[in-house]
């Protein structure tokens, strides 16, 4: 018999272990930019579901939380998040994830 309700892994949350590993540490919105020069477009909010359902799975984990200054349309601050790899990621070293980041280290 089938195993009722969602599966517990997810293509999206794969694709964030993998730019995470090479990242080694980031916060959601940089994440979520890295994800879309590599990935299918995906939502913003997708990405931020997936790094809060992560940290609770164990394949991500809160570095850091910094409240940084700045001029945003909301105010004058932003919590940022920091994320790295959990005890449970698995990462696979997707090609096209390391091709992105080779390319970067170049320029």
């Amino acid at each position: 018999m089938a195993k009722r309700g969602r599966p517990v892994e997810s293509k999206i949350r794969q694709n964030i272990v993998e730019i995470l590993y090479f990242m080694k540490k980031g916060h959601g919105y940089e994440i979520y930019k890295v994800y879309r020069d590599i990935f299918p477009a995906v939502t913003m909010r997708s990405v931020y579901y997936h790094l809060k359902k992560g940290v609770a799975t164990k394949e991500f984990k809160v570095q850091e939380i910094k409240m940084e200054k700045g001029d945003y349309s909301w105010g004058g601050q932003a919590e940022k998040i920091y994320y790295s790899l959990g005890p449970n990621a698995k990462p696979k070293i997707d090609s096209r994830v390391k091709k992105w980041f080779d390319k970067k280290k170049k320029k």
